[in-house]
Parts: structure tokens; C-alpha cells; sequence
């Protein structure tokens, strides 16, 4: 067999972690053609194929998610041993990469981020955006950013930013042709926007009042799987929309939106940063923990 180096190796966890030969080369730098040019190299060395290709996917066969499973801990073994060193530095290097939902990301991620650039000017940021819950370690993230009631029990959260509240909302448009709902039930009756996950799930809308908590399966002409589009489509009179309050703040404030149903959304625990249980945090990602705990004010 042919002398196999750590850099064919990566080039195959690449793939594996991302799903696509286009990310995979994004990630680590080169081009598609590249990749696949290695991929093919490394199983002609090897004399097995690791990977099932299509033109819509790439998916890892037996013996690729044998490999990949044995290659994973060491590599991350290695990435720890190189992020030791941040030890001996006066400030932490390296890449981070976080996960989020696009709402955490532009309500509280996204800003905290900007800032921790500027303070961390060595560092680079890899955010990646993903309505559904990923498995962080086989995805190759640090850490990711949701709600804490979604997060697994074997992962470390902490809270990442203020208590958050719903709103439902709809144009004043939307209240000139249906009656303003006074109990959560009314719902039923009147045409709402969907939240539809990335599971095919839909989201039922959640309230609580006195001690009551209270679901209702809304039902309506438009589902979407993106809430700042479905607020764009609450502007347009379509329905009713259930979102975070500071989505919306603004435009109920300017008289854009008109807010219901506000004695039913009751503050609640907001985003969580959650990561893998480790011995020992990378050095880039406990300087970011350190730099969320100073700006929320929390203790982490």
C-alpha cells in the first residue's frame, strides 16, 4: 500500500463531516475538483470505496463509517494537543465554529461574535447556520447555540444572553378582515403562518398564564421554515405569526405590527451555548465562554 499521509486523511474527515464535496473543500481551503481528485487517490491506495457519490449526495459506505469512526478521536485528540500550546500564548488562536438557529444568531450570536473579534483579533469565527439540531462532534463544531430545553442532557450549556418572551403579532391590515384573538384558543378560527421544522415537524404555539400552560396546532394558508420570513409575511396581512419578541419589537412600536395575546407569553430561559463534555476545553472556545459570561453579565 502506498504511503497514506494525515493530510489525505483530513481531506476524507472533511467530506465525511459535511456531507459535500463543495463544504468540505470550503472548510479546508482548496477546491472541489482537488478533493474529489484526493478522495479518489486515497481509495485507490486503500482499495476500498469509502464514500457512495451521486450527483445529490455523498454518503459514507460501511467501511468509510468504519474508518470514520476510528479516525474521528484521534484527529480531535490531535486538534486538542496543537490547541495545548494557546497555554504558552499571551492570547488564544485558532478557528472556533459554532452552530446556531438563524434566530439565536441574529437576536444574540451574531453581535456577541463581532465583539469578540475585536477583542480577539487572532481568532477566526466559522458560523454555520442550521435550524435543526446537528450532532456537534460528528459535524466538527466547538459549540452550538439553542434553547436549553433542546439541548442533549450529556452536553454542558450555559445561558448566552437575556430571558426571552414570544409575541404574536399581524398587520393592522390582517385585523380589519378577522377579530382580534382574546384566548390563545381563538387561534383555531383565524388564518396563522406556520413555523414548519426542519424534521417536516410544525410547531405548535406555546402559552402559559396564572399557572396554565396551554398549546394550540394553529393552522393556516403559508408554512415556512424561517421566522424572519414569516414576519415579512405577517407585514403582507397573510396571518398571524408567533415570534421572539425582540423580532418584532420595533415594528409593533412603529405600528407596522399589532401585538395579541401578550398575558399569554410570559418570559421564559433564553438561548444556551452547549458543547461537548471534555476534559479539557480548546483554548479559543474557553476565551469565547469567558467573553459571553463578561458581556451578559451571567454567570456562566
Amino acid at each position: 500500500m502506498s504511503s497514506i499521509g494525515p493530510g489525505d486523511l483530513a481531506s476524507f474527515l472533511a467530506i465525511a463531516r459535511h456531507g459535500s464535496f463543495r463544504r468540505a473543500a470550503d472548510a479546508i481551503g482548496c477546491t472541489p475538483s482537488a478533493l474529489s481528485h484526493a478522495l479518489r487517490t486515497l481509495e485507490e491506495r486503500l482499495d476500498v470505496r469509502l464514500f457512495n457519490r451521486t450527483t445529490r449526495s455523498v454518503t459514507l459506505t460501511e467501511a468509510g463509517a468504519q474508518l470514520y469512526a476510528r479516525l474521528a478521536p484521534a484527529f480531535r485528540d490531535i486538534d486538542d494537543a496543537l490547541d495545548d500550546l494557546n497555554n504558552f500564548r499571551g492570547t488564544p488562536t485558532g478557528t472556533l465554529r459554532l452552530n446556531a438557529a438563524r434566530s439565536s444568531a441574529e437576536m444574540v450570536l451574531r453581535p456577541m461574535i463581532s465583539r469578540f473579534l475585536v477583542a480577539f483579533p487572532q481568532v477566526r469565527v466559522d458560523l454555520v447556520i442550521s435550524n435543526g439540531l446537528i450532532d456537534l462532534v460528528s459535524g466538527g463544531f466547538n459549540a452550538g447555540v439553542r434553547f436549553g430545553e433542546t439541548i442533549a442532557q450529556d452536553m454542558i450549556a450555559v445561558p448566552i444572553g437575556p430571558r426571552q418572551r414570544s409575541a404574536v403579532v399581524a398587520s393592522p391590515a390582517f385585523f380589519k378582515r378577522y377579530p382580534i384573538p382574546r384566548m390563545p384558543q381563538d387561534l383555531k378560527t383565524l388564518p396563522c403562518i406556520r413555523l414548519r421544522f426542519e424534521s417536516g415537524r410544525y410547531y405548535a404555539w406555546e402559552f402559559e398564564r396564572d399557572g396554565v400552560d396551554l398549546t394550540v396546532d394553529v393552522d393556516g394558508p403559508l408554512s415556512m421554515n424561517d421566522q424572519s420570513l414569516m414576519i415579512e409575511a405577517a407585514l403582507d396581512g397573510v396571518g398571524l405569526a408567533y415570534a421572539f419578541e425582540g423580532q418584532v419589537a420595533d415594528l409593533v412600536s412603529a405600528g407596522r405590527l399589532v401585538r395579541v395575546l401578550e398575558d399569554w407569553c410570559p418570559p421564559y430561559n433564553g438561548f444556551h451555548l452547549y458543547y461537548p463534555s471534555r476534559r479539557q476545553l480548546p483554548a479559543v472556545l474557553r476565551a469565547f465562554i469567558d467573553f459571553c459570561h463578561e458581556e451578559a453579565h451571567v454567570k456562566l
